[in-house]
């Protein structure tokens, strides 16, 4: 997959350290599981709850995960790794109840999200000139780069069970489908010179449908295309293997954003130099 290139405000004195990690093969990995652990999660809350308590307890987290992120003064894997996981659970939180409480067709729900979507990406160009996460580097983009990454999960969510259960094509298929088009824009960016940072969005808001329509295969019902083995169990499973990649990124450092790691020899430079003097 494309990293989102680089951009002047990298190298630019910013207001924040960047709080966004390196695009890697394993960011990818990462990604992915999170966005059919996040599909599980909410499924399994719903079913072991009261659909009032399973909203409180995904809005608390969400709520708290952004908290901790915002609170950040530069990337650590664990917190920023949370918050992806607390959007993606509470993005299909949204999607669902939209559909479930409110009866909006997922057809419907699938283009309201995408018009936000966007919208949100026209907004954030039109006011900081980029969409690259190597931008990140000031309060309001972040808040840009967050409500972004939520409506992504919540526009893929309502587009896998669009393609699921409204076309009623069931959960491998769907998912076969969405891992195409997955890798389509890597393929158009390495061979054919599509944009880094349109071609890095367009697999970002795909992940989402392709993870989950997996997961929902693994742990849905038949009735769906589905293997029936839980989705309390999918959900554990998933987050096992999750908790093993973010502490492979916390120990190996291997999604360090390069800024860091610039600001890092910068400070390293000026303690030797004072140290010799």
């Amino acid at each position: 997959m494309p990293s989102t290139g680089t951009t002047p405000s990298r190298t630019r004195v910013s207001t924040l350290m960047s709080k966004v990690p390196e695009i890697t093969l394993m960011f990818w990995v990462a990604k992915l599981l999170t966005t059919g652990m996040g599909e599980t999660t909410w499924d399994a809350l719903d079913i072991a709850f009261d659909q009032y308590i399973a909203v409180a307890i995904t809005g608390v987290l969400f709520v708290a995960s952004m908290v901790i992120q915002f609170a950040a003064r530069r990337y650590h894997a664990w917190s920023y790794w949370f918050a992806i996981v607390m959007v993606s659970v509470f993005g299909t939180t949204v999607a669902d109840l939209v559909h479930n409480d409110f009866g909006v067709p997922y057809t419907v729900s699938t283009v309201v999200l995408l018009v936000l979507v966007l919208a949100t990406f026209a907004l954030w160009h039109r006011v900081e000139g980029t969409l690259s996460i190597h931008s990140i580097t000031t309060r309001r983009r972040e808040i840009f780069y967050w409500v972004a990454v939520l409506l992504t999960f919540a526009l893929g969510t309502a587009a896998g069970d669009w393609t699921a259960s409204t076309l009623h094509l069931g959960y491998l298929p769907s998912g076969i489908i969405f891992g195409v088009l997955f890798l389509i824009p890597a393929i158009a960016y390495r061979w054919f010179g599509l944009n880094a940072i349109a071609a890095f969005w367009m697999s970002y808001i795909l992940t989402r449908p392709f993870g989950a329509s997996f997961a929902d295969w693994f742990g849905g019902p038949p009735g769906r295309g589905g293997l029936a083995l839980g989705m309390d169990r999918t959900a554990i499973v998933l987050t096992v293997i999750i908790i093993g990649v973010i502490t492979y990124f916390a120990v190996s450092k291997v999604d360090r954003p390069q800024a860091l790691d610039a600001d890092a020899v910068g400070a390293d430079a000026v303690e030797s130099e004072a140290t010799t003097r």
